[in-house]
């Protein structure tokens, strides 16, 4: 008999999943579901994962590799303010696994993590496989899906309440977090004596709003995780390489703790990301430029439908409203799967608050963009006259 846990069988059942098989195999689909860049990993990083190939048949560290970790000190103290050393990063394989390791250190069953929502679907499940309990935190949309430094201390338990995730800039939002409520939330941390954990995968791509590392802040050095990807800025997602920075003391536990999960990140990710550190800005300028000329598109249109969309400061995602149409963001999110052939992520699958909202990826040939966008305003427009 096969037998799966509870703690398995009540994961959800991820659209993102389906949303993808289903663009691979219908090509007739036009996908703003997945969330990664649609272009090719820069030119330079494709020459150096050749010049590596040859030289990455061992395990590295499980830390990470020095040079690596060299390379990534020298871009936080330039880009983030954050001064570190060595002691203080643990490499790992993408983001996602340094959240897990990070929450498996910090905390034990039952206790409590808070995360925004609506956010990053996996933080919720992640949290869960480790039988630790998500607290939400709403984020509305009145206020531009932006942290309330009241709200979050109502939900605080100074018993239970071990860390924080923060996500800016946000996803699936594009919502950056000001610095001045930054200072507030690290106040509320400090006096709870809770960790934050300040996901910030999309920090190059940012448009209007300058975005700020909570970890740069005074005395925020023995309560922030910084977590960050190499998959976002260079376009790296299939490498699988993250790093997160943080205290001495639970960095080393998630290093210890990483033999146990994946025992490294790859070797040849870790050799070509030191490298993918030292390439000239005009790359990710000429990402991001794209980017805005798809936003700006993006937005408009979904506006101009009747679809509540708020310019987004980062990442590459519009968070749409679509209460005018329907209540249930899954089924309006299948009727444009059905009928307009255009895949979008149901808003609840980012969390209770997330309901009443679908996301669409500009991370999409703006070709593409425009289609989709006239296939739905078709749809909508023919279901209104019916």
């Amino acid at each position: 008999m096969v037998h799966l846990s509870e703690r398995e069988l009540e994961l959800p059942d991820a659209v993102i999943a389906k949303l993808i098989k289903m663009a691979v195999e219908d090509k007739s689909i036009i996908s703003l579901g997945p969330g990664e860049p649609d272009m090719n990993t820069f030119k330079p990083i494709i020459k150096y994962t050749k010049r590596f190939a040859k030289k990455c048949n061992h395990y590295s560290p499980p830390g990470g590799r020095l040079e690596l970790k060299e390379g990534i000190i020298k871009k936080l103290k330039k880009d983030n303010k954050i001064n570190a050393g060595v002691e203080n990063i643990i490499v790992t394989s993408g983001s996602q696994e340094a959240l897990l390791l990070a929450a498996a250190c910090s905390c034990d069953v039952s206790e409590e993590i808070i995360v925004p929502s609506p956010s990053y679907m996996g933080y919720i499940s992640a949290i869960e496989l480790l039988n630790i309990n998500p607290v939400l935190l709403e984020l509305k949309r009145s206020n531009k899906f932006e942290v309330n430094p009241d709200e979050l201390k109502k939900i605080i338990d100074k018993k239970r309440t071990k860390a924080i995730i923060l996500n800016s800039p946000a996803n699936p939002t594009g919502s950056i977090i000001r610095r001045n409520i930054l200072e507030e939330i690290a106040d509320i941390a400090v006096d709870n004596d809770v960790y934050i954990f300040s996901d910030e995968a999309y920090e190059k791509i940012t448009y209007n709003k300058k975005f700020v590392s909570i970890g740069s802040l005074n005395g925020m050095h023995n309560h922030v995780v910084t977590l960050h990807s190499f998959s976002k800025t260079y376009a790296m997602c299939g490498y699988r390489l993250g790093y997160a920075v943080g205290p001495r003391k639970l960095i080393d536990a998630m290093t210890m703790s990483h033999v146990y999960s994946t025992i490294a990140a790859p070797t040849i990710s870790q050799l070509v990301g030191a490298k993918a550190l030292e390439i000239k800005q005009k790359y990710i300028d000429k990402m991001v430029e794209t980017y805005r000329k798809r936003r700006d598109l993006i937005v408009r249109r979904l506006n101009e439908m009747d679809m509540d969309t708020i310019m987004p400061d980062g990442a590459f995602y519009a968070f749409s409203g679509i209460r005018n149409f329907d209540k249930k963001s899954s089924r309006f999110a299948a009727n444009l799967l059905k009928n307009a052939k255009v895949a979008v992520v149901p808003g609840v699958e980012f969390g209770r608050y997330g309901e009443g909202n679908i996301r669409c990826s500009y991370a999409t040939d703006i070709k593409l963009i425009e289609e989709a966008m006239y296939r739905i305003e078709k749809l909508l427009k023919h279901s209104k006259s019916t």
